[in-house]
């Protein structure tokens, strides 16, 4: 890597999408749209989201391309290259041996009759990622505890991701391998792609960004992030000796509002201070 090069991790939802209760600056996209164009520049996507509504996102509000894409709450990472969304075998076999050879399908049959569980869509699982929905009124505490004794049972070692989905009214269950979460899976890009500490920015806004907030990396946190992220994350990288590591975005960069898109450029620039330059209309570059 050059001392010019620049990765740029970003979660989606909320971070670049403007998809809050927040009002969005007009010219923040078309900026991150310029910043990622430029020849010098990374841009990894960090989401849950899985490929199809991946692209659906940048389809539908106009997002750059990424030249890497971690996906399904850390259980993929694509190369994208000319259009081409190619599955990184390499990190299927970082995290493959939480899982001590069972697959997706072994693993549903090891969980049976477990609490009110109902498979996701097929287009919600892959290889790394088993998804259920769950009741409404499911004591989440019990049922992922009687889920970890039987997985661990059997050496297996596990991530629980439990979540509401408010508007359908029910509970959310991921199982990943215990591997496969959005730190080691940045980590893992930069180990193996030579991208440096001081090269490298995260931006994201809620609570399943913290564990990478407040990792030590350059991390950003949008400034429409809900208080209770934002104080956690401040306090986290307190006690941890590193307060300088975090960058919560206040607006008024380049005249903007803080929120979303904005947010992630004004912490670039922060870290990063000549990416300023390139957001400009006269000094966009080409890729």
């Amino acid at each position: 890597m050059t001392n010019s090069e620049i990765v740029l991790c970003t979660d989606l939802d909320r971070t670049v999408i403007p998809n809050g209760a927040q009002p969005e600056s007009p010219e923040a996209r078309p900026r991150l749209r310029r910043l990622a164009a430029r020849p010098e520049a990374t841009l990894v996507y960090v989401t849950g989201r899985h490929k199809a509504l991946l692209e659906d996102a940048i389809r539908d509000y106009d997002l750059p391309i990424p030249d890497y894409a971690i996906g399904d709450v850390g259980t993929t990472i694509y190369q994208v290259q000319d259009g081409e969304w190619r599955p990184w075998d390499a990190w299927s076999d970082e995290i493959a041996p939480d899982w001590q050879g069972h697959d997706r399908e072994s693993l549903a049959e090891l969980l049976q009759g477990l609490g009110d569980l109902r498979l996701q869509e097929p287009e919600k699982q892959n290889d790394f990622k088993l998804s259920y929905y769950a009741a409404t009124g499911t004591r989440p505490d019990a049922l992922l505890a009687e889920i970890r004794e039987r997985l661990e049972g059997r050496g297996i070692r596990a991530s629980l991701i439990w979540s509401i989905d408010e508007a359908a009214d029910c509970g959310l269950l991921d199982v990943l391998p215990a591997a496969a979460n959005k730190l080691h899976a940045i980590r893992f890009l930069m180990r193996e792609k030579g991208f440096s500490d001081t090269r490298t920015v995260f931006s994201g806004d809620s609570g399943n960004d913290l564990e990478v907030l407040v990792s030590g990396l350059q991390a950003v946190l949008v400034r429409n992030a809900p208080d209770d992220v934002r104080e956690e994350a401040m306090e986290r990288v307190a006690e941890a000796g590193y307060p300088d590591r975090l960058y919560v975005a206040r607006g008024s960069f380049l005249g903007m509002n803080g929120h979303y898109s904005a947010g992630v450029l004004e912490g670039l620039a922060h870290f990063l201070p000549h990416t300023a330059q390139w957001l400009e209309p006269q000094d966009s570059g080409g890729r």
